[in-house]
């Protein structure tokens, strides 16, 4: 029974580049499905389950941090790969916390992609070797997480991703359908809780862990 893998990522070359090299070396893997943000990730998953999820980490709409929350949430079993340019260990170290089970970097994605999915299938956890070392010095070590790490609630970080993107109040309260004075509520609770009082600050803030592109 071949092993159902969906690939969220904004980019079509990489979502094109991992199908090819599945396609390639490997008739136990199948991809089911293909989406180009987190949110189309988690109502894909509705209609297409998958075994193992590959999701970029910095979607637009709902990156893929806080995609692998929601999915873990709504499927305990799911196994989630992360898919990143960010070797940064306040972004894997919260990958990790969000209960991913691994975490590739892209630019060894095609060389690693087919041994991660297998591995985590299976139940194991698997890392791109030139990370391994922030989970025996951060994680393992139950290193405390940084203050801006944990502060900001899943729908707060949200918020900030699409403050970030560009939304308006108003634009960001329909697509999350909610009052525009609950969104007032979330955004001067992230410039508290940050110490960031600028949209300019926020911005750097959300492309500094990862929440968007540059």
């Amino acid at each position: 029974m071949s092993i159902k893998v969906m690939i969220a990522d904004d980019h079509p070359v990489i979502r094109e580049g991992l199908r090819a090299a599945m396609a390639k070396s490997a008739t136990d893997i199948e991809v089911v499905a293909e989406a180009g943000n987190g949110a189309e990730a988690l109502e894909l998953a509705k209609t297409h389950p998958a075994d193992v999820y590959l999701l970029d980490v910095a979607m637009p709409l709902l990156n893929g941090i806080e995609t692998a929350v929601r999915l873990r949430r709504e499927y305990p079993d799911a196994r989630i790969i992360i898919l990143s340019i960010h070797d940064s260990e306040g972004i894997v170290t919260r990958a990790i916390e969000a209960g991913v089970n691994g975490y590739v970097l892209k630019e060894t994605a095609t060389r690693d992609i087919l041994q991660a999915i297998r591995e985590v299938h299976r139940g194991g956890f698997f890392l791109s070797p030139c990370i391994s070392r922030y989970i025996v010095r951060g994680f393992l070590a139950k290193r405390p997480a940084t203050p801006h790490s944990t502060a900001l609630t899943s729908r707060e970080r949200e918020v900030l991703q699409l403050v970030a993107e560009g939304f308006s109040t108003k634009g960001i309260a329909a697509r999350l359908s909610v009052s525009a004075n609950t969104i007032h509520v979330h955004k001067n609770n992230i410039r508290t809780k940050l110490g960031l009082h600028t949209q300019a600050g926020l911005i750097r803030y959300a492309v500094r862990e990862g929440m968007v592109k540059a």
